[in-house]
């Protein structure tokens, strides 16, 4: 079964859909879901903190958790938030913890004050630099949504232009494949035919460095949103020879087509 590894409930600062219904939504799809809730120390949204109670999460939803539903986690990496990273992964059996970036030099990317006074190529590079640095120390399963920037970045061109920045990300793509992680496949931008092209060269030179797996997921905030663009993203890793899986108990389960 396919697993949307991707997603986030009322739990999460800025999701205020229900499990029942996000559940609802993946049965009629015929897939399995991961809820990946977000903590992002230290980061808030109108008064909300990117955070929750894990005991609180396990225990509302562990009546949810079987075969075909995870309970899993997204945190935001940087170096600010490594020890607190660190504890909150602790405090509960989580089955998949999601690495990503969302700040930059503490400010996050989705909102225009990040991208004041950079070009492209300055605010990309930092972007993928501390990827870097932070996918070589921290603790995660997957790598989250390698082409987050895309999603705000105000440039003319705001793809993840491949051979332009080429020595960062496959910096970035050898430190997942050596420390045994796996990239994520995130349809949140698989609408685009151009968002999908320019991700090609990357999932290809990943298979190169010899990684072989790769999570999906549609991030989805939304029940509209559960399960979106996943023909194509199989599609994608099957002409790359990648193969999908998730995960339980923070094990990686491949998974049968």
């Amino acid at each position: 079964m396919i697993f949307d590894s991707h997603m986030h409930t009322k739990f999460s600062a800025d999701s205020e859909m229900l499990a029942a219904d996000a559940i609802n939504k993946a049965s009629k799809l015929n897939i399995g879901v991961v809820f990946t809730e977000h903590f992002d120390y230290g980061l808030e949204l109108n008064g909300k903190k990117f955070s929750f109670d894990p005991a609180a999460y396990m225990d509302e939803y562990k009546n949810l958790r079987g075969e075909k539903i995870r309970l899993g986690v997204e945190v935001g990496l940087r170096k600010f938030a490594r020890a607190a990273n660190k504890k909150f992964i602790a405090q509960a059996d989580f089955d998949l913890v999601i690495g990503s970036i969302h700040l930059v030099d503490d400010i996050d990317i989705y909102y225009p004050d990040f991208y004041v006074g950079k070009d492209k190529t300055t605010a990309y590079k930092k972007y993928f630099e501390q990827m870097a640095t932070e996918a070589e120390v921290c603790d995660y399963d997957v790598l989250g949504h390698i082409d987050y920037i895309c999603r705000a970045a105000p440039y003319d061109n705001p793809e993840i232009d491949y051979p332009t920045f080429k020595a960062e990300i496959d910096t970035v793509l050898k430190i997942v494949v050596e420390r045994g992680k796996v990239l994520e496949l995130n349809t949140r931008r698989f609408d685009k035919p151009r968002s999908i092209e320019e991700l090609v060269p990357v999932y290809k030179k990943y298979r190169e460095l010899g990684g072989r797996f790769v999570t999906l997921g549609s991030d989805a905030h939304r029940v509209a949103a559960v399960g979106n663009y996943f023909n194509r993203a199989l599609d994608f890793a099957r002409k790359l020879d990648l193969t999908p899986v998730t995960f339980c108990e923070r094990k990686l389960e491949e998974i049968t087509l």
